[in-house]
């Protein structure tokens, strides 16, 4: 199967009943500011490159942002940092995400996240991270050059060690750490909320570092 062929099944998915209803709820009733805006409203496939070394796998969409766009750190305070970083390494074409029609390309990386739907909160339940992980099993085996898992948060890292079958006590979220897997790396970062960029958790500087150590390790010139 192709990535465009599972990501039309991906759009499709109703399987978690009170996400289903809180990303149609938001998509109706919306924010202010986007009063005019169609809302995405579905399950957010992955973007990037299908050639990546490198995977940044997020939390889950956000309310107004990929929910909204249809597209990961599309239209939020995470994405402008997110993808201003990018750039900045050299791994985007442009420091901005606004739409899914602008023009942004992604070079030897791939984004996606744990969960696909906004969660209420921005928190979603244990039984919808274990639903989605047959998404995350399916899309992930679709990006056979990957090298290094670049997970954003403490949420994003725990679901990666699912994926790979590290166990969570042997392998405890902290910025910056790296877990070898036998010639591919998990390695962890604060998330790009506005929470942690805001308040100086997470500068630019130290995600900065971050990427250039992901490239290091993808061997991404």
């Amino acid at each position: 199967m192709s990535l465009e062929a599972l990501h039309t099944q991906m759009v499709a998915c109703r399987a978690c009943p009170r996400l289903v209803a809180w990303r149609e709820q938001v998509g109706q009733e919306k924010r202010a500011a986007y009063r005019n805006a169609t809302y995405w409203a579905k399950p957010v496939p992955g973007f990037g490159d299908p050639d990546a070394r490198i995977l940044i796998f997020g939390l889950a969409p956000g309310t107004h942002g990929s929910n909204r766009t249809g597209r990961p750190f599309t239209g939020d305070a995470s994405g402008d940092f997110l993808y201003a970083a990018l750039y900045r390494a050299g791994l985007s074409n442009q420091p901005t995400s606004s739409h899914k029609g602008d023009g942004l390309e992604l070079r030897g990386v791939f984004i996606t996240a744990a969960v696909r739907c906004a969660p209420p909160e921005n928190k979603p339940s244990p039984l919808e991270l274990r639903t989605c992980a047959a998404w995350t099993e399916q899309e992930l085996a679709l990006l056979p050059n990957l090298k290094v898992y670049l997970a954003l948060g403490q949420i994003a890292h725990h679901a990666l060690l699912d994926y790979l079958g590290l166990p969570k006590s042997k392998y405890p979220f902290a910025h910056g750490l790296e877990c070898p897997l036998g010639g591919r790396v998990l390695l962890s970062s604060y998330h790009v909320s506005r929470q942690n960029t805001n308040t100086g958790r997470l500068t630019a500087a130290m995600f900065d570092a971050i990427l250039r150590r992901a490239k290091a390790l993808a061997e991404v010139g």
